[in-house]
C-alpha cells in the first residue's frame, strides 16, 4: 500500500500564531507517519497519522494515509470509516473510494462495495485499480457477467495484473465456462501469483477434473502436490482445499493445506472476549451455519435431523443462513425446523459472530468448511465456546479455532487423529444423517430414461471431478470384460460427455456404451436410479450423498476405501446399512468384487431385497435414533466446556462421552 505524499505546507502569514502552530504540528506528525510507514512500522505510522488528522480533521491526504495505516494494522472497520470521510467531502476522490471498497470487500460487504463504486461521477476517469476492485466486488456479489466486463477493462489497462486473470477465471467458472476459466488460471500461474499459486493450481487441477480434460492431469497434479509440500509450517495462504481432498489420498497433505487456508480466512478476525465456563441450562443452544439451507444435498441429508432436534425440549436450534433464498419447499421446511432462522448473507463475519454471541449459542456447528461459499472467518472470531465442523466438508478444517470434528469409527477413527486439527467426536454409527421422508423409487422403465432394456447397467453417478484417468482405466477394463454392459453417468456439465467418450474409445470401449443421464428433480432421479444393476464407486473421493441415494434406491454398490475421510465415506454407509462385505481396500479386490456381482444376478437381487428392507430397519436410515445420538454428542461437547475441561476426543462408541 503506497503512502500518499504532498509538498510540505507553508503556513499562511494571515493565520494567527496558534493556528499556524496547529498546521505545523499536523504537518510534522504526517511527515513522521510517512517515515514510519516507509520503515514498515505501521503501528507508529498509524499513531502519527492519527495525530495529524486530529490537527487537520478535513485534510483528505492525512485521512487517506491514516486509512492505509489502519488497513495495514487490521483495523478494517476504522479504515473504512476514515476513507468514507474523504468520500463524503470529495465524491470524485477515486483513491478514497478504492480504499473504502477494499475495506468493504474484506468485511464480506461486497454488495455495498459495488453500490459505492458505481456512485463515482461519470466525468471522473476510472483507474486500473478501480476496475480491479469493481471486478472483485461484482464477482463476490454473484454478478459474474458484470464482473467479467470490469475485469476485462482492468486487463485492458494492465494486461499483466495477475489477480485480474485469476478473478476472471473465477467468474468464468461460476458461469460454467470452464475451458475459459482454465486458460485464465494458466495465465495467472504463468505470470506468477506467489503464495496464490497454490489456490490457482488447485482450481486448475480441479476444473480439469470437472470436465474430464485429462491431457495435463498427471503433470498438474504433480505441480499441485509440490506446491503443497513446500508450504511453510506457518503458512497463511488461500487454497482450494477441496481440490486436494478430492484428488489425493494423503491426509497429512490435506491437513497442511487446510491449516494454511484456515489461517488465511481468519487473518483479520479478532476473537471476541472468551466466555467463562458455566452451568448449562435445561436447553442447549445450538447454532448451525451454512450457505446450503435450501434445495441442496446438505439440506436434504439434515432436514429430518433438524426437525427432530427442534422438537426435542433439550435443544434450541438457530440457523444462520449465508446462502441464497431460493423459494424452495426445502427452504420453507428448514425455516419451520428451528427456533430461529436468520439470513446473514449480507452481514460481515464479525457481525454474524456478534449475533451468535448475543444469541447465547453454546455449540456452533459449521456445515460448509472449505467448500464453495464457506465462511470460516465467522468462527475465527470465536463467537461460541464450542465450535464444531460437520458434514459439509469431508476432512479437517485445519483451523485452530474449530474444536471438534464429527465423524465415526470408519471415516475418522481415533488412530487417524493426527490428521485432524480438531478433536474427534465420533458417532456410534455412520456420521452421515439421512432423511427417511425423501422420495422412494416409483415404477419406471429403462426405455423411459434411455437405457437398453437387457443391458447390464453399471452406474457411476458421482460428479465427474471424482473421476480420474486411473478410475476410468479400471471401469473401461471391466466394460471390455462384460459384453452387453453399459456405463451410466450423470451429465453434470456439457463438456465432460465428449471428453469421456473420446477417453473410452482410446481404451478400446465403444463410445456408444456410455449413456449420460440429464439432471432431473429428486423424485424422478430416485426412480430412475433404481434401474441400475450396480453402483460402482470412485476413489480417492467416494460418493457421499450420491452413495446414500444409491443405497436408498436399492442399488448394490462396491467401494474402494482409502486412507482419508473422503475415501472412506461409502465404507461407513455400507457398514451401517449391513453390507460391509461390499467394502474393498485395494484395487484388485474392488475390480474382483464388481466383476463377481456383475455376473451374479441372484446375489445382486438378494442385496437389492436387503436394501429395500433396510429403508425401514437399517441404522443408516433411522433419523430418529441418529438425532438422539447426535444430540448426545452435542451435549457431551458442551458439558466438557461447562465443567472447565479441555477439549478432548469424544466417542459414543466406547462410552467415553460424559
Amino acid at each position: 500500500m503506497a503512502i500518499h505524499q504532498k509538498p510540505a505546507k507553508t503556513p499562511n502569514k494571515t493565520h494567527n500564531g496558534a493556528k499556524s502552530q496547529v498546521l505545523r504540528l499536523a504537518q510534522q506528525n504526517w511527515e513522521a507517519g510517512v517515515k514510519y510507514a516507509k520503515s514498515g512500522d505501521w503501528p507508529k505510522a498509524q499513531a502519527a497519522f492519527d495525530q495529524a488528522v486530529r490537527g487537520q480533521p478535513r485534510d483528505a491526504l492525512y485521512l487517506l494515509n491514516l486509512a492505509r495505516a489502519q488497513m495495514k494494522n487490521g483495523d478494517i472497520k476504522d479504515a473504512h470509516l476514515t476513507a468514507m470521510k474523504v468520500v463524503s467531502q470529495e465524491p470524485d476522490n477515486v483513491i478514497a473510494l478504492e480504499i473504502a471498497c477494499e475495506c468493504l470487500n474484506q468485511q464480506n460487504r461486497h454488495a455495498e462495495s459495488v453500490v459505492l463504486m458505481q456512485q463515482l461521477p461519470e466525468h471522473v476517469a476510472r483507474s486500473t485499480r478501480y476496475y480491479q476492485l469493481l471486478g472483485e466486488s461484482l464477482f463476490n456479489s454473484n454478478q459474474h457477467e458484470k464482473a467479467i466486463s470490469a475485469l476485462f477493462e482492468a486487463l485492458g489497462r494492465d494486461i499483466d495484473h495477475v489477480l485480474s486473470h485469476y478473478r476472471l477465471g473465477l467468474s468464468f467458472n461460476a458461469l460454467g465456462l470452464k475451458p475459459e476459466a482454465i486458460e485464465c488460471f494458466r495465465t495467472a500461474l504463468a505470470l506468477g501469483m506467489g503464495p496464490g499459486d497454490l489456490a490457482a493450481q488447485g482450481l486448475l487441477t480441479f476444473i480439469e477434473r470437472e470436465i474430464c480434460s485429462w491431457q495435463h492431469a498427471k503433470t498438474d497434479l504433480v505441480v499441485l502436490r509440490g506446491l503443497a509440500a513446500r508450504l511453510p509450517a506457518d503458512s497463511k495462504a488461500w487454497a482450494s482445499v477441496f481440490a486436494h481432498v478430492t484428488v489425493t489420498d494423503d491426509a497429512q497433505e490435506h491437513l497442511r493445506v487446510a491449516r494454511s487456508c484456515a489461517r488465511f480466512q481468519a487473518r483479520l478476525a479478532e476473537p471476541l472476549p472468551p466466555l467463562a465456563s458455566r452451568a448449562l441450562g435445561e436447553r442447549l443452544r445450538v447454532g448451525f451455519v451454512s450457505a446450503d439451507f435450501h434445495q441442496h444435498a446438505t439440506a436434504i441429508l439434515m432436514a429430518e435431523v433438524f426437525e427432530h432436534l427442534n422438537a426435542d425440549p433439550r435443544f434450541e436450534v438457530v440457523m444462520y443462513s449465508h446462502g441464497p433464498e431460493d423459494g424452495s419447499p426445502m427452504r420453507d421446511r428448514l425455516k419451520l425446523a428451528c427456533a430461529k432462522f436468520v439470513a446473514v448473507e449480507a452481514l460481515s463475519d464479525l457481525q454474524v459472530a456478534q449475533m451468535v454471541r448475543e444469541d447465547g449459542i453454546e455449540v456452533l456447528v459449521d456445515l460448509k468448511g472449505h467448500t464453495r461459499s464457506g465462511r470460516l472467518g465467522i468462527f475465527g472470531h470465536r463467537p461460541a465456546p464450542v465450535q464444531v465442523s460437520f458434514l459439509g466438508f469431508p476432512g479437517t478444517t485445519g483451523a485452530e479455532y474449530m474444536d471438534y470434528f464429527i465423524g465415526d469409527a470408519i471415516v475418522s477413527p481415533l488412530e487417524h487423529a493426527d490428521n485432524y486439527s480438531e478433536k474427534l467426536a465420533l458417532m456410534p454409527r455412520c456420521y452421515q444423517p439421512n432423511d427417511r421422508q425423501r422420495a422412494k423409487p416409483q415404477p419406471c422403465t429403462r426405455e423411459e430414461v434411455g437405457l437398453p432394456r437387457d443391458a447390464l447397467v453399471l452406474c457411476g453417478f458421482n460428479q465427474p471431478f471424482k473421476l480420474s484417468p486411473e478410475v476410468f482405466d479400471v471401469w473401461c477394463r471391466m466394460l471390455r470384460q462384460l459384453p452387453g454392459s453399459v456405463l451410466w453417468l450423470l451429465q453434470w456439465n456439457d463438456q465432460s460427455p465428449p471428453q469421456l467418450r473420446a477417453e473410452a474409445e482410446a481404451r478400446g470401449v465403444d463410445a456408444s456404451r456410455l449413456i449420460f443421464a440429464p439432471r432431473v428433480g429428486p423424485k424422478e432421479h430416485m426412480s430412475r436410479l433404481a434401474l441400475a444393476d450396480l453402483f460402482i464407486d470412485t476413489w480417492p473421493c467416494n460418493g457421499h450423498t450420491t452413495a446414500s441415494d444409491a443405497l436408498w434406491a436399492g442399488v448394490p454398490m462396491v467401494t474402494y476405501a482409502g486412507n482419508t475421510f473422503a475415501s472412506r465415506v461409502a465404507a461407513s454407509l455400507l457398514t451401517d446399512v449391513g453390507l460391509p462385505e461390499l467394502v474393498t481396500t485395494n484395487l484388485i479386490d474392488y475390480e474382483a468384487k464388481v466383476m463377481q456381482l456383475a455376473t451374479d444376478l441372484v446375489q445382486r437381487q438378494t442385496i437389492r431385497d436387503q436394501l429395500v428392507h433396510a429403508r425401514e430397519t437399517a441404522p443408516l436410515f433411522d433419523s430418529h435414533s441418529y438425532t438422539r445420538d447426535f444430540g448426545q454428542l452435542l451435549w457431551a461437547m458442551a458439558e466438557r466446556w461447562s465443567q472447565g475441561l479441555p477439549f478432548d476426543h469424544i466417542s459414543l462408541i466406547d462410552g467415553t462421552a460424559p
